[in-house]
């Protein structure tokens, strides 16, 4: 299994080769179209990351000492990221994710190129993964 900061590494290496915003957010929205089908039953309140402008739903389960998420969004670029960042943690043990800085994120440039209620909802997702991690530990 790759290290944290090698996958990390590579969502930045396959960011950057996109040079122009435009197509950076076309991959965001492939990534969310990647998601797996989340379930309806599980578009619950308490699964409602706190903080988005839109409506993101993550669920966890911890099986063998690590962290698995699923996620959706009702927004396609929501999705993506929301896809993005559990394409990183899913899998990690709680202890990984919650010493985690999440400082990749910085090098995508993704804060600086979202509207403010899309940045304020990456922080929130942001967050919510550390919190569940914490949690957890």
């Amino acid at each position: 299994m790759k290290s944290l900061q090698e996958i990390q590494a590579e969502v930045v290496e396959d960011f950057s080769m996109y040079d122009e915003w435009l197509d950076k957010y076309e991959y965001l929205i492939d990534l969310g179209r990647r998601l797996e089908p989340f379930p309806e039953e599980l578009k619950t309140d308490d699964r409602l990351i706190k903080g988005c402008q839109s409506r993101v739903w993550l669920d966890t389960r911890e099986e063998d000492g690590r962290l698995y998420f699923r996620a959706d969004s009702d927004a396609i670029i929501t999705k993506g990221i929301i896809s993005l960042l559990i394409g990183v943690y899913s899998g990690r043990t709680a202890a990984e994710i919650a010493a985690d800085d999440f400082s990749f994120v910085d090098s995508l440039g993704l804060r600086e190129n979202l509207s403010p209620t899309r940045a304020n909802g990456l922080a929130s997702m942001i967050e919510t993964l550390r919190q569940t991690a914490q949690k957890c530990c």
